[in-house]
This record gives structure tokens, sequence and C-alpha cells, in this order.
């Protein structure tokens, strides 16, 4: 019996003490498998990030609004103005003879604005203007056998406009005094005239008169680019040139003719896009800014 236990105690001992199993080792190749997983999922992490992002182009920033030209929470008010008149009588020039006209035409449109943030204003403007012209005679000589005589002609208009306008104002080199500023305007306008030729009088029984009432009615879109010049803290002499844009154009028309009793009805629509520079649209108006 005790050399049954005695036999026995080596082999318990041995079960108590038995090493565990050797790990496995990881080998070079498995290191390098780790190595690309987590760059995969780092990989895979920003491309998911740039997906969420709505803009994949990168800003760009130029600091060209950073100068604060004029702030927010100011109030702009200003006009501008245009007149013009002419008078010939009885000139001659070149191969124009006996020339005898007159007329007029001017404007004035009152605009009001706030500034919703730093350099950007929105607002309304309201434009009336009145275009006379009157030809009482013209003789065009180009020779014996080409004469032109021109006599009577007559054109009166009247156009009221509104418009809805946002401007954004940029210093220039960072100055305080002067600024670029660009305007872009929605506008509808209505006008009303008249052209005749000839004339009528009663006392001789003449009656040469032949001419057209017309109504005018048009949508505008347009961009007005200009500079401004401060001259006071809150006072600034404004400079601008339209660009037309996107325009649409209907009327209607009264003809009535020499000897006739009824008018004649008519109706015109036009429309286009034009984007050059009107060198007759040139304004120069003065704005208070508060």
């Amino acid at each position: 019996m005790l050399m049954l236990l005695l036999a026995a105690m080596p082999a318990a001992a041995l079960a108590q003490n038995e090493f565990p199993p050797p790990e496995p080792t990881l080998t070079y190749d498995d290191l390098l498998g780790n190595s690309k997983k987590q760059n995969n999922s780092k990989v895979r992490k920003a491309y998911q990030e740039k997906l969420t992002d709505k803009r994949h182009i990168q800003r760009v920033e130029r600091g060209a609004m950073k100068n604060v030209f004029i702030p927010k929470g100011m109030w702009m008010t200003g006009a501008t103005v245009n007149f013009r008149s002419w008078e010939n009588e009885n000139q001659n020039l070149l191969v124009l003879k006996d020339l005898d006209m007159d007329g007029h035409t001017y404007s004035v449109s009152p605009a009001i604005g706030y500034f919703v943030a730093n350099n950007v204003a929105i607002g309304a403007r309201y434009s009336y203007s009145r275009n006379y012209f009157y030809l009482g005679n013209l003789d065009l000589n180009l020779g014996e056998d080409f004469n032109i005589s021109l006599d009577d002609l007559y054109y009166l208009e009247h156009k009221h406009s509104g418009s809805f306008f946002v401007r954004t104002y940029m210093s220039l080199f960072g100055s305080k005094l002067m600024g670029f500023f660009s305007e872009v305007r929605a506008t509808y306008s209505h006008a009303s005239g008249k052209n005749s030729t000839g004339r009528r009088d009663e006392d001789l029984n003449v009656n040469t008169l032949d001419g057209t009432y017309e109504k005018v009615n048009a949508l505008q879109l347009g961009f007005t680019p200009g500079i401004c010049c401060f001259i006071t803290n809150f006072a600034a002499v404004e400079a601008s040139i339209g660009v037309l844009g996107v325009d649409y154009k209907w009327s209607k028309y009264k003809n009535l003719h020499p000897g006739a009793t009824e008018y004649e009805y008519g109706e015109s629509r036009s429309g286009g896009a034009n984007f050059r520079f009107n060198l007759f649209s040139i304004n120069i108006g003065m704005t208070f800014y508060l």
C-alpha cells in the first residue's frame, strides 16, 4: 500500500505543475495584416466623413470681404438725377440744312435700403423719367438727286418704374473712403407716350396729323456696377453704369391716320438677354448712410 502511494505522488505533482500550452507566435505577415486593417478603417472613416460633408470643394478665403466698408444695421437713402436739353434754330451743319428742333430728357430716382449684413444691403427704388423731342424742320441734302425734308415730328413719353435691389460693397485697396459696389435689381416699369408727324390746323383746314398713342409695360433683371466716394462720414458720391441683363416688354398701340374717324389698334411683345454696358445709362448721385 505504501509503495502504491509513493508511486502516485510524483504523477499528482506533475499534474499540478503542468505548463499551459504555448501561445501561437505572430508572424510578420500577421502583423502586416493588422496594420492594413487599421489603415483601411482610417481611410474608410475619412471617406465617410467626406461623404457627409455637403461641399467637397474647399472654399478659398480671398479676404475680399473682410474689411467692413459699411457695417450691418445702417440705413442708406439717396437719389440720382439726370437732365439734358437742347435747342437748335435755323442751323446748318454739313449736309443738314435749316435744322429746327428742341427737346429735353430728365429723370429722378430716389432709393432707400437697409444693411442686413456687413457690406450687404437690400432696398427699393422708384424712378420717373420724361422724354420730349420736337423736330420742326430738317432738310438733308446729299446731292441733286437725293434730298429729304422732314417737318413736324413730335415725341413725348412718361415712364414710371419700381425696383427691388440687393447691393454688395467692397473696399478699394482697404480704403475707408472709396469702394466698389455691385447691384442686382428686378424692375417693373410702365410708360405712356405718343409720337406723331404732320399737323392739324382747323382754321386753314389742314389735317396731316398721323400718330400713335402707346402704353408699354416691361420687366427687367439687370446688373449695375459702380463706385462710391465718401466726402463726409455719412455722405458719399456715387457713379454707376447699367447693364441691361434680361428683359421682357409688351406694348399696346392706338394709331390715328389723317382723315380717319376711328383708331387702329395694335400690340407687340419682345424680350431677350443683353449683358453689354449701356453708356447712355451712366448715373451720378448722392447717397446718405445713417
